[in-house]
């Protein structure tokens, strides 16, 4: 005697689950040019890498005792791998109720689900395939009483956030505690076209406050990812999206216990670019490429930027120098001349938490003329937020290298040396420093002998002159006020080596920081 027919229903089991929400609903997702989950899954991983948990979970119909059908659970998830390294991976199933809550007390994934233990107790990244609108008024009348919101709270999904790298990628439409978790995560990312991100939706925004307003005006990514930053990074298609989980994995250890993944690397660190001699101009204010400049000193082809839309006066990215991962933070000077406003510095502080907890050295690539000045600066509360960036900045553990580039004033130059450990500050023939630039310093500090002579502009200008010579960082190497004044051909290959020597410095200072990992 043996188990066949127990077998073969679990065969029939999983045909049902594989079958999602059924033929038409299947079909009316397909419709709208999005992936079912199961699809997506397969899109993210390694090819037959994915070892699903739960798979027959769901309500099932009997007739007379005999099953008759099982309508899956709206979560599917569990074990995969992407380049052979093991990851949680799970996400709702929109054809299924609509990816609402399951309801369930013990949950395949959300908050306080299997797939974030999982994540949490094997120390492996976790991706969250987001496209759920969570909980439901109607479940109150399922259970006949309401409970505290926080039921499944987000308390597995903060602790995550200094031991492993999170992934969401939100997929259609999130909403409620979809949402909430799509912002608990260390690199977001959104769909043209197909995805929104709201705390509640239109009919709740109507209800409350009176407003008409369509999904994409309410959360799409024009809204979510270029105004608000609420979602780092856009992306065209699905398929793009699965691309970029990838490569931002790619970067990151597995947990905090490990280094980030080396690559072998065919770009020799001595190569001297030529064009760096002359991509910054002479002229002080007229502006350059830095995405360029950032291309010719990194590995080629390994610039992975984070949120390029938000915040834009600041470039962070994430890149490897002979193989090995870095975080580069670079000044705009396309964009407010390189100022940093309150964007920029939400911006800015979140990449430097995420790079200190999973051991990612920072490169800084100055050109920074300070804050962004004025009363609409103010009322955005830019210095408070600019600070919190110089707060984060001088708590960091792993190595940091300065590259002063052009400007670097006030406190946002402040911001980007390590006080706490080395300090190697390299300059570029261009570079100028100080508490404030000299054009707005001279007009304060010299305002009566300014005002007080024949002629205010002359005076005004002879003053400046007279003190940009002293601005030659050549005079502060002389005094060993900075490490190096560098020819900006040698840049890769300086940067390199201290990168390649500081690896041991690394290695000694696994493990979860002095702090509750990267605030979202």
């Amino acid at each position: 005697m043996s188990w066949k027919p127990e077998a073969d229903e679990i065969q029939q089991r999983y045909r049902w689950a594989e079958a999602l929400g059924g033929t038409e609903s299947v079909g009316r997702h397909h419709q709208q040019g999005r992936l079912t989950v199961r699809e997506r899954i397969a899109g993210v991983l390694d090819t037959g890498s994915f070892q699903e948990v739960g798979k027959l979970t769901g309500n099932a119909t009997r007739d007379n005792g005999q099953l008759v059908k099982v309508v899956p659970a709206p979560y599917v998830m569990g074990l995969g791998a992407i380049g052979g390294r093991p990851v949680a991976i799970g996400g709702e199933d929109f054809t299924v109720r609509g990816g609402t809550s399951w309801g369930s007390q013990r949950r395949k994934g959300g908050q306080g689900g299997f797939v974030e233990d999982l994540a949490f107790q094997y120390r492996i990244p976790l991706i969250n395939l987001i496209d759920g609108a969570g909980g439901t008024v109607a479940s109150a009348k399922k259970r006949g009483y309401s409970v505290f919101p926080g039921i499944h709270g987000f308390e597995r999904s903060v602790e995550l956030l200094g031991v492993v790298p999170v992934v969401s990628a939100v997929m259609g439409t999130a909403a409620g505690g979809p949402a909430g978790r799509a912002i608990l995560s260390h690199w977001s990312v959104m769909v043209k076209g197909s995805s929104q991100i709201f705390a509640a939706g239109p009919p709740v925004v109507e209800r409350s406050l009176g407003e008409k307003v369509t999904k994409e005006a309410l959360g799409g990514p024009q809204l979510a990812v270029d105004a608000a930053g609420t979602v780092d990074n856009v992306v065209d298609s699905e398929a793009a999206c699965f691309d970029a989980i990838r490569q931002f994995l790619s970067y990151m250890p597995q947990n905090v216990w490990e280094l980030p993944p080396q690559v072998t690397c065919d770009d020799p660190v001595d190569r001297r670019e030529e064009a760096l001699l002359s991509i910054v101009p002479r002229e002080r204010r007229q502006p350059y490429n830095m995405r360029k400049l950032i291309s010719l000193i990194v590995d080629h082809g390994s610039i992975f930027e984070i949120q390029p839309t938000f915040g834009k006066s600041v470039i962070t990215c994430l890149a490897r120098m002979d193989g090995k991962p870095v975080g580069v933070v670079a000044n705009h000077p396309m964009v407010l001349g390189g100022a940093m406003d309150v964007k920029a510095a939400r911006k800015q502080t979140h990449f430097i938490e995420m790079c200190d907890t999973f051991h990612i050295p920072l490169v800084y690539l100055v050109d920074v003329p300070g804050f962004m000045v004025g009363t609409a600066a103010e009322a955005a509360a830019t210095l408070r937020e600019g600070m919190r960036t110089v707060y984060v900045g001088l708590q960091v553990t792993v190595p940091v290298m300065t590259v002063v580039i052009r400007k670097c004033y006030g406190m946002a130059g402040m911001g980007t040396t390590d006080k706490n450990g080395v300090d190697l500050k390299l300059a570029w023939p261009s570079a100028e420093w100080g508490s404030l630039p000299v054009e707005g310093g001279v007009a304060a500090a010299y305002r009566r002998e300014i005002q007080s002579a024949p002629d205010p502009l002359r005076r005004q200008q002879e003053i400046e002159e007279e003190l940009r010579r002293y601005a030659s960082p050549l005079l502060t190497a002389e005094a060993f006020a900075v490490e190096d004044v560098i020819d900006p051909r040698d840049t890769r290959h300086y940067l390199c080596r201290f990168l390649n020597a500081a690896q041991s410095r690394l290695k000694t200072s696994l493990g979860p920081k002095f702090k509750c990992g990267v605030r979202p």
